[in-house]
């Protein structure tokens, strides 16, 4: 089993990552990043699946993940783990919508972030992990 990036790493990476972009896509993860952080002063920030082929994603936790940050060439993509068991009332979901659990939120040059809406997502997907997390385990029936 892989170790994850001790926290201090994973926000130096982020912070690597926001520089090396340079551009429009850097500036709205550094955004994204600096909302996850005030919808929840808790969240802890990992970089998981570093692959030969890939260098590694932004993830923001808290009682599991919460979401990814990724970068594509057109497209600052936040991927919700649970995102499908998550009420969306301000539509902010707007990729992955046929899956079962996740559900993403593709930010295009351009696009205004709405603030209050994903702020009130982070709490929300938050709260569920807490919730999942509170929740007993059930016993194993005996035969």
């Amino acid at each position: 089993m892989k170790r994850p990036v001790p926290v201090e790493s994973a926000s130096a990476l982020i912070d690597e990552k926001i520089k090396e972009l340079g551009d429009w896509r850097g500036k709205t993860l550094a955004q994204v990043r600096e909302i996850v952080h005030e919808a929840d002063p808790e969240i802890l920030e990992e970089w998981k699946w570093v692959k030969p082929t890939s260098p590694g994603t932004p993830v923001w936790s808290h009682g599991g993940i919460v979401c990814t940050g990724e970068t594509y060439k057109n497209v600052v993509k936040m991927t919700f783990a649970k995102g499908a068991a998550l009420k969306d009332p301000s539509g902010l979901f707007n990729s992955s919508l046929d899956g079962n659990v996740r559900r993403a939120i593709d930010i295009h040059e351009g696009d205004k972030v709405d603030e209050a809406a994903l702020k009130d997502l982070i709490r929300a997907a938050v709260a569920l992990n807490l919730k999942a997390k509170s929740k007993p385990k059930p016993k194993p029936q005996r035969a």
